[in-house]
């Protein structure tokens, strides 16, 4: 349930940014609801309102959850007072980057990676496993963002299709392979 929890924003996003431009009215005023602006206005406030309530609930934000909050408040923000959607486009590859740059970097600060501190408290791997499947992720986030920039600035028209659905298929199959890297050896410790 927790994982669904962050889809919110990206849904609601995807939802308002596919939907035709219109002009509605609220009291006096008049917003155009549609598009890539008002999409990320959107995004914008269910991200404030989500992780807002996980903090509350929390009493703190996970990383990766501060790193999307920063984010998407610092690109939405300059999407929205440029009025350029580019801004908004380089914020998955820059998260992407980022998460990459933490995964490597946690295998020269302390004495886990970070896929161990992440799940090392469910697993026994080998060091040498933890290394390599760490190396993976860093390998799977410079790519992903990669691939995202490529999409977003090259073939306009997918870009949000391929953020939403094409970031989070890549991902699952990422996960799925990295599951059977790990079941080998759990088959291999219950012997």
């Amino acid at each position: 349930m927790k994982q669904l929890i962050d889809f919110i924003p990206l849904i609601l996003f995807f939802v308002v940014y596919k939907m035709d431009p219109r002009m509605i009215s609220l009291g006096a005023e008049q917003y155009e609801v549609g598009g890539p602006f008002s999409a990320t206005l959107v995004l914008m406030a269910s991200s404030i309102v989500v992780y807002g309530g996980l903090y509350l609930k929390n009493r703190q934000l996970e990383k990766n959850h501060a790193i999307t909050l920063v984010a998407v408040i610092l690109f939405g923000g300059m999407t929205l007072f440029f009025h350029d959607e580019a801004f908004l486009k380089w914020k998955a590859p820059i998260v992407n980057w980022i998460f990459a740059v933490a995964f490597l970097a946690s295998q020269f600060i302390g004495e886990k990676t970070l896929l161990e501190r992440m799940i090392g408290h469910t697993l026994t791997l080998p060091k040498s496993i933890w290394l390599k499947m760490n190396i993976s992720w860093v390998i799977f986030f410079t790519l992903l963002g990669a691939a995202n920039l490529f999409v977003a600035f090259t073939f306009h028209e997918i870009w949000v299709d391929f953020k939403v659905f094409g970031s989070l298929i890549l991902t699952f199959l990422f996960v799925i392979g990295q599951f059977l890297v790990i079941s080998k050896h759990i088959q291999a410790e219950e012997k």
